[in-house]
């Protein structure tokens, strides 16, 4: 029992991002970055080939084997001995992730075309798996986290705001626009600054709420960069004893 349980804490401690002087993990590291990489090539050719049959099972069986070892140490990683832990640390973003990264092998063996387009797209989400073998990303990730109160305020008044937007252009130009998702798509350009210039209003009212949504689509990129960048200095200054000599 006590040779297991040391086996299990060796086994999370390889998966996990290395500490300094583990080479087992560090390598387990390269060959997972390795992996994620090489198992994105297939989403920059068109159509399949043997080779791109044959990345995905192999990156599919790698990552298969992972995820199976990661809910194995569940309980080291969210630190708590109990059933529990298995099922928390399915349900966790990082998990459904590692669980989605694997699904894309299965259109192999499905002869339902209708799917296979979705199921080829789910590779995307293997993408997502770097974050973890990234000391600069287990950062950010973690600033995100930090900060995920103040950015959904952020993100709601941006919602907010470019719907108040889009009810008014709507309604003083009422021939710009077929639809209110036309209005939604103006709002949400106008505010991002981009403004393609395939929609744009006439009248002069129209203009002033255009140049009002530009000047406050400044100041809402301004608003979550700031809160951001202070708590990636806190995160940086946290993080430098340990991952720095």
């Amino acid at each position: 029992m006590k040779s297991d349980y040391n086996f299990k804490k060796r086994v999370y401690e390889v998966i996990e991002v290395s500490r300094m002087g583990d080479l087992s993990s560090r390598a387990y590291d390269v060959l997972m970055t390795t992996a994620i990489i090489v198992g994105l090539v297939p989403l920059t050719l068109k159509g399949n080939s043997r080779y791109t049959i044959l990345i995905d099972i192999f990156t599919s069986a790698l990552f298969l084997v992972d995820y199976i070892a990661r809910v194995y140490t569940a309980d080291y990683k969210m630190g708590y001995e109990n059933y529990k832990a298995y099922i928390a640390y399915i349900f966790t973003p990082l998990a459904i992730f590692d669980l989605l990264s694997i699904i894309p092998v299965i259109y192999i063996f499905l002869p339902v075309s209708s799917i296979i387009g979705l199921l080829r797209l789910f590779r995307i989400f293997r993408v997502l798996k770097l974050v973890r073998y990234s000391k600069t990303m287990v950062i950010i990730s973690n600033v995100i986290r930090k900060v995920k109160k103040q950015l959904l305020a952020v993100l709601i008044l941006i919602i907010v705001y470019i719907f108040v937007a889009a009810m008014l252009i709507f309604q003083l130009e009422p021939n710009l626009f077929s639809s209110f998702f036309d209005a939604l798509y103006w709002a949400t350009i106008s505010i991002t600054t981009i403004g393609y210039g395939d929609i744009f209003p006439v009248t002069p009212v129209g203009r002033f709420i255009t140049m009002i949504s530009a000047l406050v689509g400044m100041a809402v990129i301004a608003l979550p960069t700031g809160i951001i960048t202070a708590a990636y200095m806190q995160e940086i200054t946290k993080k430098k004893s340990k991952y720095e000599l």
